[in-house]
């Protein structure tokens, strides 16, 4: 039976090895210190944490998420150690809370490896903390217990390591804050949350197997946090109702409180079948909302089947390991074939829990392939691949759509079921493709001159596509390419005419777009702190801007960069975005001065990559590129129509 505690109760823990999982309303850091009698921590490497997140008999999540599981193996853990605390805080600088009381009361629980929950606590009465100690695991005359703290620090999470007694507690916790926005510059970041009354229509989840002969059961995936969401239009939320209080998040415009129903289902499956997937079934003030949440969906869905299969595998070997560990411990199996026997019988047991896991999540992934099989022909162009037969349609839109695709994701275990990755619009960070070589196959397949073509191949494909999905001369592109190296990506942009000027090139081109681009971030920023918005000169142009930059830092000095560094700071929040076609190795004599450019932009890569993170749960997907199908015109066609639509006005 599972124990719910409160603040102060402690619950005896039946068995050493166990799982604990945390659900919180927003991205939480998670983190664990060992302490000793009086619960001191004895130094750094008695605390697992994003940046070092593996000790002995204890091991965390590597990033921020909502939702986190924390393996611990209480017999594992250094001599000494008398206490496991559990902590949590929000991530520094990432545009997120900075209080817990502005988010879920966050959920713990202690669960045996099965699974199934052993003791639960809900952390309540949080308000201006940061950083909080969850709970902790304490050793008591020779048995393990589990107290409910719910420590909170208003000084964050330096607070609560000085208060365990670390050393030089803020520069620790200045390097774990690094760790984290070195992972969150990864994760690809979900739509904002959005009202019960919003949450996506599921089908009903095929149940694993009832377990039989004895066998724990599969474990099941991690607790459920309501399905990412957004608005129908990119436009301003409406302000607090008093300070403090809860954020009215209705549109200013709409005349009800929900959205309205998903479209009619398809008819009821027979008994004992699944339900038919149709496209649109997720809530919506339109279709392209109705697609957009479907897809968000699919992802939180496959990502949790796939968190849940692969708890059950840990689960089977860690079963295996522990019953040859009693085996080989007795003498007695020894002898004869007592020892071989036991053996055998394990590993049966092992490959009997691992095979019903996976026919589970085969099911739930032929559910998902059937889904994504009628969503992918219906998605419009913002949504949809080069290769869909909607953009042979095409025609120049009169409104931004919600969200434009920038490339698919997919895990290793189903490489061919493909999820849309869909980012909002307007741009909230800029990109940065990255042209070295990284740890993947393909680019390990791929010579140092093609990955630089292949990157800003890239680059022009999704210029065209926000330029495609933006209304006339609403959206404007600028490029820089110093040594005019990228001429041959480039020419479907130049030859179209979609470029207000030719590619900048040499010091003296990469200064004047610069300072054009710096001068309008100025004047719009000062504009609107004046709110004399309609006092902007007339030469300046009001669409949004994109700078392509290739070949990063070829052509740039200290000025330059330092004026690019103030474009990705300033530049989003009033229309400006970048770009970023580099190898991070070419920038390295700049030193840590680059760091935060780097992570405030959406790292994508020119070949297939598994560097990506979901926010829920932290798998490394694997992102594939856009690409037009081989021989194809459909891209000079797109941005033909689009010259077209910029000279004339019309569609």
């Amino acid at each position: 039976m599972t124990a719910e505690l409160v603040r102060g109760q402690n619950h005896t823990l039946p068995q050493t090895r166990l799982e604990i999982r945390i659900s919180a309303g927003a991205p939480v850091v998670a983190g664990a210190t060992l302490g000793d009698e009086q619960g001191r921590v004895a130094g750094v490497e008695w605390i697992a944490h994003p940046g070092s997140p593996q000790l002995h008999g204890l091991e965390v999540s590597r990033q921020a998420a909502a939702d986190h599981r924390l393996a611990v193996d209480l017999d594992a853990l250094p001599e000494g150690v008398h206490r496991v605390t559990v902590l949590l805080a929000l991530p520094l600088g990432a545009g997120g809370p900075t209080r817990f009381g502005a988010v879920a009361s966050p959920f713990v629980a202690v669960t045996g490896l099965d699974g199934a929950e052993i003791a639960t606590f809900t952390l309540t009465g949080l308000d201006s903390e940061s950083a909080v100690a969850a709970l902790e695991l304490y050793r008591r005359q020779g048995a393990w217990k589990v107290r409910a703290v719910g420590q909170g620090y208003a000084g964050g999470l330096a607070a609560m390591l000085a208060d365990q007694g670390v050393d030089r507690a803020a520069e620790l916790a200045g390097t774990i804050q690094d760790a984290v926005a070195r992972g969150l510059a990864r994760s690809v970041a979900p739509p904002p949350p959005r009202t019960p009354e919003g949450d996506r229509v599921r089908h009903a989840p095929t149940p694993a197997p009832a377990p039989g002969n004895g066998q724990p059961p599969v474990p099941p995936p991690a607790p459920a946090t309501p399905q990412p969401a957004a608005p129908a239009q990119p436009e301003p939320l409406a302000e607090p109702a008093a300070p403090g209080g809860p954020v009215n998040y209705a549109h200013p415009r709409r005349q009800s409180t929900a959205p309205p129903p998903p479209p009619p289902a398809a008819p009821p499956a027979q008994p004992g079948q699944p339900a038919q997937p149709v496209a649109g079934d997720a809530t919506g003030w339109s279709m392209d909302e109705r697609l957009y949440n479907q897809v968000w969906g699919m992802f939180e869905d496959l990502a949790r089947a796939v968190a849940a299969y692969r708890s059950a595998v840990d689960f089977a070997e860690s079963r295996m390991d522990q019953e040859l560990e009693r085996t080989l411990s007795d003498p007695r199996s020894r002898i004869g074939g007592a020892g071989d026997r036991a053996r055998e019988e394990a590993r049966a047991k092992r490959d009997e829990l691992t095979s019903r896991a996976r026919e589970s999540l085969d099911r739930d992934l032929a559910q998902l392939d059937a889904e994504s099989a009628v969503v992918e022909p219906a998605l419009p162009a913002p949504y949809a691949g080069w290769d869909n037969p909607v953009w042979h349609g095409y025609r120049v839109p009169m409104e931004i759509p919600m969200a434009l695709r920038i490339g698919d994701l997919h895990l290793p275990e189903r490489a061919d079921l493909r999820i849309p990755l869909l980012v909002r619009l307007p741009l909230e960070r800029g990109m940065w493709i990255d042209s070295g070589r990284t740890a993947s196959e393909a680019a390990a397949l791929t010579g140092p001159d093609q990955l630089r073509r292949l990157a800003m191949e890239t680059a022009v494909l999704h210029a065209a596509r926000l330029l495609a999905v933006y209304p006339p001369n609403e959206f404007t592109v600028h490029v820089i390419d110093p040594a005019g190296s990228a001429a041959g990506a480039l020419a479907p942009l130049v030859r179209s005419g979609v470029l207000p000027s030719p590619p900048a090139a040499g010091a003296q081109g990469v200064s004047s777009v610069l300072a054009h681009l710096t001068r309008r971030v100025d004047l719009v920023q000062m504009a609107i702190r004046a709110g004399a918005a309609d006092s902007l000169p007339p030469d300046l142009d009001p669409a949004e801007q994109l700078l392509i930059v290739n070949d990063f830092p070829h052509g740039f000095d200290d000025r330059a960069v330092t004026q690019l560094r103030y474009l990705a700071d300033e530049g989003p929040s009033v229309g400006v975005h970048l770009m970023m076609v580099a190898d991070r190795e070419e920038a390295s004599e700049y030193g840590p001065i680059l760091d935060p450019l780097w992570r405030s932009l959406l790292r994508v890569t020119p070949v297939a990559d598994d560097h990506l993170a979901d926010p829920w749960v932290g798998h490394a997907w694997t992102y594939e590129p856009p690409r037009t199908p081989p021989g194809s015109a459909v891209l000079d066609q797109v941005l033909e129509r689009v010259a077209h639509a910029r000279r004339t006005g019309h569609r």
